[in-house]
């Protein structure tokens, strides 16, 4: 698994630097829609009912405001709305940059 070797907030995107020496850029707004958060893409329960995930899917003008490392596998971004509950796996990360290059 790669790991960030650097993290930065540069206009309105995120850019990390990973130890393989890539280099991903995330628009905050995209970031913020694709948190792997209950909230944002909802949960199911033992049975396979769905709650929650039905609410906005686009987010003009928010913003990352920090972030914190999550033991050694995710990132937990800050957004300008309030939002700070979704764990961006370092997988999930290379994956979204590889989905939207």
């Amino acid at each position: 698994m790669q790991t960030p070797s650097n993290i930065q907030l540069i206009g309105q995107e995120v850019a990390i630097a990973w130890d393989d020496g890539t280099e991903t850029y995330y628009p905050m707004e995209s970031l913020r829609a694709a948190s792997p958060s209950a909230q944002n893409i909802g949960e199911r329960d033992i049975l396979g009912n769905q709650y929650g995930g039905e609410g906005q899917k686009k987010f003009p003008g928010v913003s990352v405001t920090g972030w914190e490392q999550v033991g050694n596998y995710a990132l937990r971004f800050d957004f300008s709305d309030g939002h700070r509950t979704g764990l961006y796996s370092y997988d999930y990360l290379r994956d979204l940059a590889a989905r939207h290059p």
